[in-house]
């Protein structure tokens, strides 16, 4: 998030003391690195890169968190520093805090038994910005992770105290949330603009992938071509969104995790029929919806509900 700096503070000058100081201090994993989580991690993620099964597996580098995480019982190894820096923004009126972002490193793979410890360090405070959700400070915080005294891998993790701002009416109802089109997924809303669902698909082993991806999960090649999907699909799973409410959308309303005949899932808006009608295995078809507001035309796909129409791949009794 950005913001604008404000000058400097008595309140920042006192924040800025803690920069430095320990936020966790001697802590441990609750667990070994073990193979039962690296499944549960690969199988929720739908990652099925073969590095982390078997006997010579590794751990997902992105699980480093994981490992050190203190549950729901809390982190025992916090330090009456990271209290007290929080308790002086608390204090100041920024009683809400959002996470901004995390960074990580991995220095060299985790493997099954490892034991992970940690350390965490205040690393700094930022001078007092202004937001859209209001005023605060950005706390940074560095963990640094070690298997026995070797260094593998840094966690750095943003957090926004703030005070929040006054909320005010709207003056116009709002239009359609904009996708965020980075390099990675630009060719996917190219596709749509031109009314063409687009799925990735990976020229070294043919695996399918949505949501775009950079490369290839599977086998992890970095090339790449498209293969227009058909359009037809069935509701995965789904929810009712009722709250928040969200002034470009009249709740409630569904959401599907929508499963295309081609095998690849995304998630988009369920319509044509009501949100209380919508099942699991409903079949449905892709279709293209525009809007306009002040920043252009939009074009979005969701998926319609299409009755009397056969699943992908489903045969009638006289196997037609």
């Amino acid at each position: 998030m950005n913001g604008r700096s404000a000058r400097p503070d008595a309140l920042g000058a006192r924040l800025k003391a803690y920069e430095g100081r320990a936020a966790a201090a001697a802590g441990a994993g609750r667990d070994p690195v073990n193979a039962p989580m690296i499944r549960h991690w690969c199988e929720a993620m739908g990652d099925t890169n073969p590095a982390y099964r078997g006997p010579d597996a590794v751990a997902p580098p992105t699980m480093l968190q994981a490992w050190t995480m203190g549950g729901l019982s809390g982190h025992a190894d916090r330090t009456g520093a990271y209290d007290e820096l929080l308790g002086l923004l608390d204090e100041s009126g920024c009683t809400s805090v959002v996470a901004t972002d995390c960074e990580q490193e991995y220095l060299r793979p985790l493997r099954p038994g490892d034991e992970v410890t940690f350390d965490a360090v205040i690393e700094s405070v930022s001078d007092r910005k202004t937001t859209k959700l209001g005023t605060g400070y950005f706390v940074t915080t560095r963990m640094d992770v070690r298997v026995a005294d070797e260094l593998v891998g840094t966690h750095r993790f943003r957090i926004l105290k703030y005070a929040p701002a006054p909320r005010r009416p709207p003056a116009a109802r709002p239009g359609r949330p904009r996708p965020v089109v980075n390099r990675d997924n630009a060719g996917f809303w190219q596709g749509v603009a031109e009314h063409r669902l687009l799925i990735q698909r990976c020229t070294g082993c043919g695996t399918l992938r949505h949501p775009w991806l950079p490369g290839c999960n599977a086998c992890g090649c970095l090339e790449w071509d498209t293969l227009e999907a058909s359009g037809a699909g069935t509701v995965y799973s789904y929810v009712v969104m009722h709250h928040p409410p969200f002034p470009a959308f009249d709740p409630p309303y569904a959401v599907g995790l929508i499963e295309l005949a081609e095998g690849v899932r995304m998630v988009s808006n369920v319509v044509g029929v009501p949100y209380d009608k919508v099942r699991i295995g409903l079949p449905v078809r892709v279709e293209f919806l525009s809007h306009e507001d002040d920043e252009g035309a939009l074009v979005l796909p969701v998926f319609r509900a299409v009755e009397g129409e056969r699943r992908p791949g489903e045969s009638t009794a006289s196997g037609e």
